[in-house]
């Protein structure tokens, strides 16, 4: 397994088109989709269409094809309108949770800690992805555009992962936020990890499955990997950083409530400013019983599949 990306990558540049042409295929795309209004205008900036091309090669038809497929899904999903009291629940543990540094290239780092699994919901669960997600773009300087995602694989074991949540996940992160992922860090994944990963690596698309880095603390090239992607003082102690502090649920909501406040703003401007506006509740639209019935069936049905799935793996890892 791969330890760490080369120097010339951690910033998650790459090869890119001339500028004069990549405003081209912008442009193009532009005319594809057609006007926007609202938080669909404030979304469609030029960086915003340039993450779809790139993540479509550069192929102006797919990628307009692809942010369209995004516009409608943010119209039904309504991620910008996902507030800390809609996931507090599944927040509550620290499975999930923006540090409170950046990276040496100013990215926001996501912290997952698979061990700290708390509930069985699917749809809970992307629910709180979408809205760290949300978050950790919220809280991106104006020169960065990716963030990092830092897994913690201490206490882990076959139970506290899905194949169908791991299956969303990819296809919310890849379809939905392109370009967003500047590098994943496994974090001393145990043994039991590699069969699931080769079961889960098919969802991955070739480039962000590249962004994926198996660290390991008594690997000298993780040690160097880290030290130049993080000011060590910061980082947890998990991750062979020297802060000790354990994750203060209290603290964190309160941080959270503060940047929902920040939401509508963004939303209405495309950037935020000293002042933010106060919080303004969600306007989404409660799905009926009957919609909610069929899908905690469907739910239901998934989870059962997820865990014939599961069994499957751990007989593999018994055999192997």
């Amino acid at each position: 397994m791969s330890t760490g990306p080369n120097k010339s990558n951690f910033d998650g540049s790459e090869n890119s088109l001339p500028q004069e042409l990549q405003q081209e295929m912008i442009n193009e795309v532009r005319k594809l989709i057609g006007p926007q209004s609202g938080k669909l205008a404030v979304y469609c900036t030029d960086a915003s269409i340039a993450r779809y091309l790139r993540a479509r090669n550069w192929h102006v038809k797919k990628a307009a094809k692809m942010l369209n497929a995004t516009l409608k899904w943010r119209t039904d999903y309504k991620p910008d309108e996902i507030r800390w009291d809609d996931i507090a629940m599944e927040a509550e543990t620290g499975k999930i949770y923006r540090s409170n540094y950046k990276d040496k290239y100013g990215r926001p780092v996501l912290v997952m800690r698979p061990s700290c699994q708390n509930s069985k919901s699917i749809k809970g669960q992307i629910k709180y992805l979408v809205y760290c997600m949300e978050n950790a773009i919220l809280n991106l300087s104006e020169s960065q555009e990716q963030m990092v995602w830092l897994i913690d694989f201490h206490g882990f074991n076959l139970s506290h992962i899905s194949i169908k949540v791991t299956r969303e996940t990819a296809h919310v992160l890849q379809e939905h936020y392109p370009e967003r992922l500047g590098i994943a860090i496994l974090y001393n994944p145990p043994k039991i990890f590699e069969p699931f990963y080769m079961l889960a690596r098919p969802f991955l698309e070739a480039k962000t499955a590249n962004k994926v880095k198996f660290a390991y603390s008594d690997d000298v090239n993780t040690t160097k990997m880290m030290s130049e992607l993080f000011d060590m003082e910061f980082v947890e102690s998990a991750f062979g950083g020297k802060d000790i502090a354990d994750f203060d649920i209290a603290k964190y909501a309160e941080r959270m409530r503060e940047d929902d406040k920040k939401t509508p703003q963004f939303w209405k401007n495309g950037y935020i400013t000293e002042s933010p506006l106060p919080l303004e509740k969600s306007n989404s639209d409660a799905d009926s019983d009957e919609q909610a019935k069929r899908a905690e069936e469907k739910e239901e049905e998934e989870e059962q599949q997820d865990d014939d799935a599961t069994s499957s793996v751990e007989s593999l890892s018994v055999k192997n």
